[in-house]
């Protein structure tokens, strides 16, 4: 019985001659333009300088993309690090020929990580307050980027689910397939946008960016725990799976951390400083 199935055989790129511009970089662009201006909007209710906005923005988009390329290395592709180095840092494939790709492989866990490290030392060098401070805010535009950053998974068909074995899906005619399979990056970007929300109304419609660290926990908590349940329609991408018998994903495996420093800042974290 036909349900609902859909080919995807989607332009990756728009070659302009001199360049190519692929919409995986362009939803990454996309994600941090719309980032800006909800920081921006927090920024001004909060009384904060232009100035600090845009050291924000600075640290942030140098922060995740470091950490987020440094993570797919580390976490899935370490091979790199002896087989082709500098292309864990630049847009270019050198082994086996020069080549052009843009940023390709990039770990949402270790753009994470990334975040927290580049906002400690933002908050040190340039905001002065605490680092929960602007972890409760900061989370809420990324949170969107997050559903952007999704979409372009999927325009880029990386990141698949696993085949549906009925009529229902998507089917990669891209990669050769002619089955479809669980579209698990729409998945995630359709329940980013419900993490966005909540965290949009808790900051604007509660008193709970009082309570220091607790948005940054409910980010933590809610991101993480979709990304643990769309895992199980995806497909494996290897990485330290093979270490815990393959019980988890990597995915899996890196996101239960994350839900339960999330759980620690909602419930157990008693700030040792006030805000100012």
């Amino acid at each position: 019985m036909f349900l609902l199935q859909i080919d995807w055989d989607p332009i990756k790129f728009i070659d302009l001659g001199f360049f190519k511009l692929h919409f995986y970089s362009l939803m990454w662009i996309v994600a941090f333009l719309l980032g800006f201006q909800i920081i921006k909007r927090i920024y001004k209710k909060e009384g904060q300088s232009e100035e600090s906005l845009d050291s924000l923005f600075i640290y942030s988009v140098l922060g995740i993309m470091l950490g987020a390329r440094l993570g797919h290395v580390i976490f899935y592709q370490s091979e790199l690090i002896t087989e082709d180095f500098f292309s864990i840092f630049l847009p270019f494939k050198f082994a086996g020929g020069f080549e052009f790709t843009g940023f390709q492989g990039l770990a949402s866990h270790g753009a994470a990580i990334a975040m927290i490290i580049s906002m400690y030392i933002y908050n040190k060098k340039v905001l002065h307050k605490t680092v929960l401070w602007i972890l409760d805010r900061v989370v809420i535009p990324v949170a969107l980027g997050a559903v952007f950053v999704r979409i372009g998974n999927f325009i880029n068909s990386e990141i698949i689910g696993k085949f549906t074995g009925s009529d229902f899906g998507v089917v990669f005619t891209q990669l050769g397939e002619t089955e479809p399979r669980h579209p698990a990056q729409l998945y995630e970007a359709f329940c980013y946008i419900f993490v966005f929300l909540i965290l949009f109304y808790f900051y604007w419609k509660t008193k709970k960016s009082e309570q220091q660290g607790f948005l940054f926990g409910l980010f933590l908590v809610l991101l993480w725990t979709v990304r643990f349940f769309v895992e199980y329609v995806k497909v494996s991408q290897g990485g330290i799976e093979e270490y815990f018998g393959n019980s988890l994903s990597t995915g899996q495996l890196l996101s239960i951390p994350f839900v339960f420093i999330g759980l620690y800042f909602m419930f157990f974290h008693k700030p040792k400083t006030k805000l100012s």
